[in-house]
């Protein structure tokens, strides 16, 4: 493992402190799973730029097209 020192606003400490308080984990493992969200999203994000570079589009728009043309529920919507 390796430690890394943070520094953070004192009302961001205190929100994360509840939080994983209340998820009943440590601040350290609120840390980690926020941090791998984040990168989990952001590499999904490359991933999918760079399969979008190399022209898959019509696997891409015959993907889209079977996907239902339905209204979205009501608590899905903004």
């Amino acid at each position: 493992m390796s430690r890394v020192t943070l520094q953070l606003p004192e009302s961001l400490h205190r929100q994360a402190q509840e939080l994983a308080a209340k998820e009943k984990i440590s601040l350290d493992q609120l840390i980690t799973l926020a941090l791998a969200e984040k990168m989990s999203a952001l590499l999904t994000e490359d991933y999918l730029r760079e399969r979008a570079r190399r022209g898959e589009s019509e696997k891409f728009r015959q993907a889209l097209a079977k996907v239902a043309d339905v209204e979205p529920e009501e608590n899905d919507r903004l």
